[in-house]
C-alpha cells in the first residue's frame, strides 16, 4: 500500500512538471565562464597581424656564456643556418624523470659546452663533441635525489654552478677543479649572473645574493617575503650598467645598486587567470629581461609587465603569463605564454601582434583518463632570422618573426628539456634522456 502511494505521488509530480511554463531563454550576448571571471571583465580577442620587424644584423658569436637576460650577455641575433641537422650527440648523464628533473640550460664558453644532468653532474664537452671532464656537485653527506635544479654561468675562465643543495661553487673551466664554495642556506635552483667581479644569484626564491667572484665571500643580500607556491628554477638576476634586478617567488621585483645593494625600486607582478589552475601559482617564471630602458617580467598565472628600468614605473600590462624569459628584438618581444602559445608583443605598448598555438597536453593512452601532463616549451630564442622554440614533444620549431608562421622543424630524440644555446652557428639543446645534441 505504501509503495502504491509513493508511486502515485511521483506520477502526480511528473504531470505537474509537464504543465509548467517552458523555461525562458533571455536574449543577449553570452560569455564563457573563464572570460567573465577574469578580473570581472571580458578579454578582447586579439587578431593576428603580419607586421614587419627590423632585426639587428646576425652575428657569428663564439660564446653563450650566461643566461641572455642581461644586455651584456645577450647576442641579439646569433647566426644560424636555415636547415638544422644534428652533427653530434653526447651522453651527459642522468636524464629527466618523475623524481629527478633535468632543467639546467647549457652554456658555451671558450670552446666548451657546459651542462648539468638530473643528478648534479657537471660536464664539459668540446664543440667537436668530445667529453673533456665531469664533476659531481653532490655534497659528501648528501644523495643526488635529495635536491634538484641549479644553473650555470661562465666568465673569466671559471664556471659558476648553483645547485638545489643550496651552494654556489666556482670551478676551473678548463679542468673542473673546485676553487671555492659558498653555502646559501637555501636551494639555488636558478642560473647565476656574473659581471664586474660579482656573482648574483637567487636562493629559495626569496633571497638575492651578491658574492665576490674571486673568493666566494658574500658582499650583500636582499630579502623578499617567502612563498611556497613556486615553480622550480629561480629567475636569473638581470644586470644593467649599475643595477641588478631580482625576481622572487612571491611575485616581487627588486632593483638594487650592483656594488652596494642599496635598493633602487621595488614592484609587484600581480594578476591572474581566475578559473584556471595555473592562477594559484604567482611565481615569476618569465624574466626579468633588460632591453634598452625597459625591464620585462612575467608571472606563471597570467601577466607580463613592462617596467621603466630607472624608476620601476609600470609602462604596460599584458593579460597573459610567461613560462620563461622573453626575447626582445626590434620593436617587439617574443615569449611562450602560460597557455602554451608563442606570442609576439609590441615592446612599447604590450599589445599582441600575433600568437600561435604550440602543442598542449600529452595524449593519454586510455580515453577515459583525464589529461595530466602538458608539453613543456623552452625559449624562445631569435637566431638565423627566425624564432626558435625547443619542445618536450620532440621537436625544434622555427617561426617567422613577422607573421608567426611555422617555417621549419627538426627532431629532438627524446624531447627537449632545456632552452637552446646558440654559438658558432650551432644550436645546442639537452634532451630528456640526458643527451647534449648539436644542430647546424
Amino acid at each position: 500500500m505504501r509503495i502504491t502511494t509513493i508511486t502515485a505521488g511521483l506520477i502526480g509530480l511528473t504531470m505537474l512538471s509537464a504543465c509548467e511554463e517552458p523555461e525562458v531563454i533571455l536574449p543577449g550576448e553570452r560569455f564563457g565562464t573563464r572570460e567573465i571571471l577574469q578580473d570581472g571583465e571580458t578579454e578582447p580577442v586579439a587578431v593576428n597581424t603580419a607586421r614587419a620587424i627590423a632585426l639587428p644584423a646576425s652575428v657569428n658569436n663564439a660564446n653563450w656564456a650566461q643566461s641572455p637576460v642581461s644586455p651584456f650577455a645577450r647576442v641579439s641575433h646569433p647566426a644560424l643556418g636555415a636547415s638544422l641537422r644534428p652533427i653530434f650527440s653526447v651522453n651527459i648523464g642522468a636524464g629527466d624523470s618523475r623524481r629527478e628533473r633535468l632543467n639546467v640550460d647549457p652554456v658555451v664558453s671558450g670552446g666548451r659546452i657546459f651542462t648539468m644532468d638530473a643528478e648534479h653532474m657537471v660536464s664539459a664537452v668540446s664543440t667537436s663533441g668530445q667529453m673533456l671532464w665531469q664533476k659531481s656537485m653532490v655534497p659528501a653527506r648528501d644523495a643526488a635525489k635529495q635536491a634538484q635544479g641549479g644553473g650555470l654561468a661562465a666568465a673569466d675562465g671559471r664556471l659558476y654552478v648553483a645547485s638545489g643543495f643550496g651552494q654556489l661553487t666556482a670551478l676551473d673551466a678548463a679542468t673542473g677543479a673546485e676553487i671555492w664554495t659558498q653555502k646559501l642556506g637555501n636551494t639555488a635552483t636558478g642560473a647565476p649572473a656574473v659581471s664586474g667581479g660579482l656573482v648574483y644569484v637567487t636562493s629559495g626564491d626569496s633571497t638575492g645574493w651578491a658574492i665576490e667572484a674571486g673568493n666566494g665571500r658574500v658582499r650583500w643580500t636582499v630579502d623578499a617575503i617567502e612563498n611556497i607556491t613556486n615553480v622550480a628554477g629561480a629567475p636569473t638576476p638581470a644586470l644593467s650598467d649599475d643595477a641588478v634586478i631580482f625576481a622572487f617567488g612571491n611575485g616581487g621585483v627588486q632593483a638594487a645598486f650592483r656594488q652596494g645593494g642599496l635598493r633602487l625600486w621595488s614592484a609587484d607582478v600581480v594578476g591572474r587567470r581566475i578559473g584556471s589552475a595555473l592562477a594559484s601559482v604567482g611565481d615569476i617564471t618569465g624574466g626579468p629581461v633588460i632591453s634598452g630602458n625597459r625591464v620585462f617580467v612575467g608571472n606563471h598565472s597570467g601577466r607580463v609587465v613592462g617596467f621603466n628600468l630607472g624608476s620601476g614605473e609600470r609602462l604596460w600590462t599584458a593579460r597573459m603569463g610567461a613560462l620563461g624569459p622573453v626575447w626582445p628584438a626590434g620593436d617587439s618581444i617574443f615569449l611562450v605564454s602560460d597557455m602554451n602559445q608563442l606570442v609576439r608583443l609590441d615592446a612599447s605598448t604590450g599589445e599582441q601582434v600575433w600568437a600561435v598555438q604550440l602543442p598542449g597536453y600529452e595524449p593519454v593512452r586510455r580515453p577515459q583518463r583525464k589529461r595530466d601532463s602538458a608539453y613543456a616549451h623552452h625559449g624562445p630564442v631569435l637566431a638565423g632570422g627566425r624564432v626558435v622554440v625547443a619542445s618536450s614533444d620532440g621537436y625544434l620549431r622555427s617561426f617567422n618573426p613577422e607573421t608567426g608562421a611555422l617555417v621549419a622543424t627538426a627532431a629532438v630524440p627524446g624531447g627537449a628539456t632545456t632552452a637552446p644555446a646558440v654559438a658558432g652557428s650551432t644550436l645546442y639543446v639537452v634532451s630528456k634522456d640526458g643527451q647534449l645534441i648539436a644542430y647546424r
